[in-house]
């Protein structure tokens, strides 16, 4: 008897560790795409203003040394997104999963029309180069954090105080346009936001729970594709900064 009841126990747990472990793979798969889906939306809002002189032309004007500089409606389409992250980090558990997933999907169009003037900058190959280098780079990153058994929790910790340390200095740099802590900034900006990616995927992880609702569950996909998005544009943008190649 005891023999059976031992069994049984053991029969339960493998079968609700098989139930939690295909319920984490759909979890992360969901994450994953939408993540992916925010990025080709931006990838299509930045590629169509970028190409629409019309569209270019309310967000930007051409600024100095060939760049571009963005008119009142682009200082608008720049500003939205900080409130949008607002909006998630403070209203998140208020709001139906629908409101979270057309507050992402605005976001990343948003993004899309701020990060078109990267087409003023550099050549559309080097773009389309370095998103498949950070895309491999990312792929790498995540699927570590997603696998090992190791906490990256102090890691983390770490990271995101370097974090903050980058967002003073780039304010700072504002005013004495360095380009050598241009450069050092670039440099700590590829290596943290390289780590943020592994860091953020385990944390992520260990955000599913296989009893949370529908509701919680889509709510905490949306947010966990927010923050590896952020991850993604980030990285991309850093070694756009090394391996892009800028219009004469």
């Amino acid at each position: 008897m005891a023999f059976e009841t031992e069994r049984s126990t053991w029969v339960q747990g493998r079968a609700s560790a098989a139930e939690i472990d295909v319920g984490l793979r759909q979890y992360m798969l969901r994450v994953y795409n939408y993540m992916a889906s925010g990025l080709a939306l931006t990838g299509i809002f930045a590629a169509l203003v970028a190409n629409t002189p019309a569209l270019w032309q309310l967000f930007f004007y051409a600024g100095a040394n060939g760049g571009a500089s963005p008119t009142a409606l682009g200082w608008v389409a720049i500003i939205a997104p900080l409130g949008l992250v607002m909006a998630f980090s403070f209203g998140l558990a208020r709001m139906q999963a629908s409101t979270a997933q057309a507050l992402f999907w605005l976001y990343a169009g948003l993004m899309g029309i701020s990060m078109s003037s990267i087409f003023m900058v550099y050549t559309a190959t080097s773009i389309t180069r370095v998103f498949f280098i950070t895309a491999a780079s990312f792929a790498g990153l995540s699927l570590y954090g997603y696998t090992t058994q190791r906490s990256l929790s102090a890691f983390g910790s770490f990271l995101v105080m370097g974090l903050w340390g980058l967002v003073i200095a780039s304010l700072v740099n504002i005013f004495l346009a360095s380009s050598m802590l241009n450069f050092i900034m670039s440099v700590a900006g590829v290596l943290i936001f390289a780590g943020l990616t592994a860091y953020d995927t385990q944390k992520i992880k260990e955000m599913y729970w296989v009893g949370d609702g529908g509701e919680v569950a889509a709510k905490k996909a949306v947010m966990g594709a927010l923050t590896l998005y952020l991850d993604f544009i980030n990285l991309f943008v850093m070694l756009l900064r090394f391996f892009g190649d800028r219009r004469d």
